[in-house]
């Protein structure tokens, strides 16, 4: 497995979700009825061939590696909680005006959620508070193109560490996801991502986040935990 470098995250690892969902793609399917779970050990690196292992001959439970140090671990899952609901591509829309306010984005040039990326070559969600829902953010998220499993875990990503609202001197980054992709979207289609706090203990933080279709149909879902980090450790 290779992570290019334009899917960055932080300026010089992986971005969790994505990787994630690149990793959670091999786990075979009859082995995760229901999601798959993935737990980042390191900052995913990019441009580096990495190696997936079959830690149970069934592909249920894979583990990459960087050489002999474990980058993140992969096995079939369930969900403790409901899907987070959808909010109205209007509200979603008013709610990504609202994205970042202060202007200090911890990673400007993040695949998914970086305002410094250009359409096209990132996702530029701008997951913003919606009106009358504490703790909850949402945006449009219109795929340019035929978007892959692994971009779906993409979109799932950010909008749950924005309910957290990560900007400042103690960002966050992904820990560990558990998501399901029920469906993809069709390129150009109009969707909305949404992301929720469920609660924090410490350092970690506990989120949720779902896409949904033009249709309202349920496109993926995921339960995360946010951890927060120095931020020196993503400096360069």
């Amino acid at each position: 497995m290779l992570v290019e470098a334009r899917f960055h995250g932080p300026d010089n690892s992986g971005n969790g979700g994505y990787v994630a969902g690149l990793l959670a793609s091999e786990v075979a399917g009859d082995a995760a009825p229901d999601g798959v779970r993935v737990a980042l050990r390191l900052p995913p690196p990019l441009e580096t061939p990495l190696r997936v292992a079959d830690e149970d001959g069934a592909r249920g439970h894979l583990t990459l590696w960087d050489g002999e140090r474990l980058v993140a671990e992969a096995r079939a899952d369930g969900f403790g909680a409901d899907p987070v609901p959808a909010v109205a591509p209007d509200a979603a829309a008013r709610a990504a005006e609202k994205f970042n306010p202060g202007g200090d984005h911890p990673f400007p040039g993040c695949f998914v959620c970086g305002p410094d990326r250009a359409p096209g070559d990132g996702m530029r969600l701008a997951p913003g508070p919606v009106d009358g829902l504490d703790g909850t953010v949402a945006c449009p998220w219109t795929p340019w193109d035929a978007p892959t499993t692994a971009l779906v875990w993409a979109a799932l990503d950010c909008p749950g560490g924005w309910a957290f609202d990560p900007a400042g001197s103690r960002p966050a980054v992904l820990g560990t996801m558990t998501a399901r992709v029920h469906d993809l979207p069709e390129a150009g289609e109009p969707c909305v991502a949404v992301g929720v706090a469920r609660r924090r203990e410490g350092r970690k933080m506990f989120a949720g986040s779902a896409v949904y279709g033009a249709d309202g149909r349920l496109i993926g879902r995921a339960e995360q935990i946010w951890i927060e980090v120095d931020p020196d450790r993503f400096r360069a």
